[in-house]
């Protein structure tokens, strides 16, 4: 079993979620906005074991070099988004006017990649179209969506990397899951899939 928590940080209110398995207590971030006081309070005295990204945009990788430094974490990001750790032009942090702490990857995942944390198996499913490296993390009955799946929308695919019909095939894919899995996106509030199997218009 696992448990999730969450805060909301930064000027496009992102969601960071801090995901726990019960048995061991073992924990992971699923992204990291800045690391701030509301983050580190968020962690508290977790056993931090990995830092996971969804993608290598700035707004889910600003705290990434401190928190990485303070908790001794693995960075994992999908295969095709690990230069944005160390480039503030490709992350986009050099058009919006935000400061970047280059760090690189610890791990580069691709689909079907299974992380351990305690006995919670992660699987990992590649959902490129916001960016090319894009991904999903499974666990138990929970999906972090990061910007491929918002609750009735998606994520946008006009940044350079994105592309309409690769995320349309993302979440095709994500649709074609069996179990009603809750879903906890990068932007805006939660919802479920089956929620959004019959609701959002980006997944019909």
């Amino acid at each position: 079993m696992v448990k999730v928590k969450s805060v909301v940080l930064g000027s496009l209110e992102n969601n960071c979620y801090l995901l726990t398995d019960e048995k061991t207590g073992k924990s992971a971030l699923i992204d990291c906005t800045d690391a701030s006081a509301p983050m580190t309070d968020m962690i508290g005295g977790a056993k931090l074991e990995y830092i996971l990204l969804t993608h290598g945009h700035f707004d889910h990788i600003g705290g990434v070099a401190e928190i990485k430094k303070k908790y001794g974490a693995k960075v994992v990001i999908g295969s095709g988004d690990e230069k944005m750790l160390s480039s503030g032009k490709l992350s986009l942090a050099a058009y919006c006017g935000e400061h970047q702490s280059d760090t690189e990857a610890d791990s580069i995942v691709s689909d079907g990649d299974v992380l351990r944390l305690g006995e919670t198996e992660i699987k990992v499913m590649a959902t490129p179209g916001h960016t090319k490296g894009g991904v999903c993390y499974i666990a138990d009955d929970v999906i972090f969506t990061g910007d491929t799946l918002f609750f009735c929308s998606c994520g946008r695919t006009d940044f350079p990397g994105g592309s309409f019909s690769e995320i349309k095939e993302s979440l095709r894919r994500l649709a074609s899951l069996k179990k009603n899995y809750k879903l906890y996106p990068g932007h805006d509030r939660e919802s479920t899939l089956e929620f959004e199997k019959k609701n959002n218009p980006y997944m019909r």
